[in-house]
């Protein structure tokens, strides 16, 4: 009796176990489809984002002479934002003999000079940054260049127009009479330069950079020495009017006041510029008629400058004039040659059906 209460209790047990084991199975496998389901909601994994490594909030530039590498000054607390003229303002600080016009900086010896509105966290490779230092000598504005060179023709050439006794004989000016000629070519060469003027004042955006002094040397020599000639001849009381008489300076007159109007309505065009879009092409013409020779040229203020200066040399008849045009001819030849590669490389298609400067020729 015993043995048999004894193996009902162990089958009980059996049961119970594996009721039990069948039981904890179910909610395995219950847990495990959900725990999966959860899963399959959730979507795909989402990989760690990258640690970005932040750039220093300042950085330290390091000047050094560009012939010697010895380092001048270090410029410290230099923001990201700052830009190459603001290292410049910083380094006239430290060194107040050299001001932020005088100062070229580069990133390598014989390298390019860097620009002012180039920021530094654009060159930087690292929190230090070296730059090299050149002087570039005396500096003066790109404005007074221009108002040196073209008060100064302007003044010289009335100062012959008026005959002052240390020019020319006063008995001699005296006994000869002045023909229109000389007249009309004074108030040509005036209305020419005080154009220059007033565009420089109004109408031109003169580049709030600097140029080297020995620059305004030169074109103030250039300038004021070729008036000086021309202007002594042309008011000399000597002075043989053009062969073809009245009909010769009449026409030339006229065409030299046409070459005026039309340069500067192509300076008015080109301060302000028409852009509609990517494939707008600048510069382009508008309703006004002298602006039509856009469609032949790529450089019309040039073309207009030299035919007022060739419509003088007409008009007066004399060497100086006609060597001054030459010169200015193949000056501006170079000029617009290379604006006109510029032109090519932006809006090529639109381009090729130009020329440079001369329609047709050049």
């Amino acid at each position: 009796m015993f043995k048999r209460h004894k193996t009902h209790a162990s089958e009980r047990k059996r049961e119970l176990s594996s009721q039990g084991a069948r039981s904890t199975l179910k909610n395995d496998m219950r847990n495990f489809q959900f725990l999966s389901q959860l899963i399959l909601s959730a979507g795909p994994l989402k990989s760690l984002p990258a640690v970005k490594h932040s750039k220093p909030a300042h950085f330290e530039v390091e000047i050094l002479d560009a012939q010697t590498r010895k380092q001048i000054c270090i410029v410290d607390k230099v923001m990201q934002t700052s830009t190459i003229h603001d290292v410049k303002q910083k380094f006239h600080k430290a060194c107040p003999k050299w001001y932020p016009s005088r100062v070229g900086l580069q990133l390598e010896r014989g390298g390019p000079f860097l620009k002012d509105y180039i920021t530094i966290q654009s060159v930087a490779a690292s929190s230090i940054v070296t730059l090299y230092f050149t002087d570039l000598g005396q500096q003066v504005s790109w404005t007074t260049v221009f108002l040196a060179e073209y008060t100064g023709p302007l003044l010289i050439y009335l100062l012959f127009y008026l005959r002052i006794p240390y020019i020319y004989d006063v008995k001699e000016s005296s006994r000869r009479l002045r023909h229109p000629v000389v007249h009309l070519a004074c108030f040509c060469h005036c209305i020419h330069y005080i154009r220059y003027l007033l565009e420089t004042f109004f109408v031109h955006k003169v580049s709030a950079g600097h140029t080297p002094l020995k620059n305004l040397i030169k074109g103030c020599a250039f300038y004021w020495g070729f008036t000086s000639w021309m202007a002594y001849y042309i008011n000399h009381p000597r002075y043989t009017p053009p062969s073809f008489g009245n009909r010769q300076v009449i026409v030339s007159a006229i065409n030299f006041l046409i070459c005026e109007a039309g340069n500067h309505f192509i300076n008015v065009v080109l301060a302000h510029p028409n852009h509609t879009g990517n494939n707008a092409c600048f510069p382009s013409p508008n309703y006004n008629p002298f602006t039509w020779m856009f469609f032949l040229v790529s450089c019309p203020n040039y073309t207009y400058e030299i035919g007022s200066w060739i419509s003088f040399t007409v008009m007066t008849q004399t060497l100086p004039v006609g060597i001054f045009t030459l010169l200015m001819t193949i000056q501006m030849s170079l000029w617009a040659q290379k604006k006109h590669k510029v032109y090519l490389k932006k809006f090529n298609s639109y381009m090729r059906r130009k020329s440079a400067m001369i329609p047709f020729i050049l």
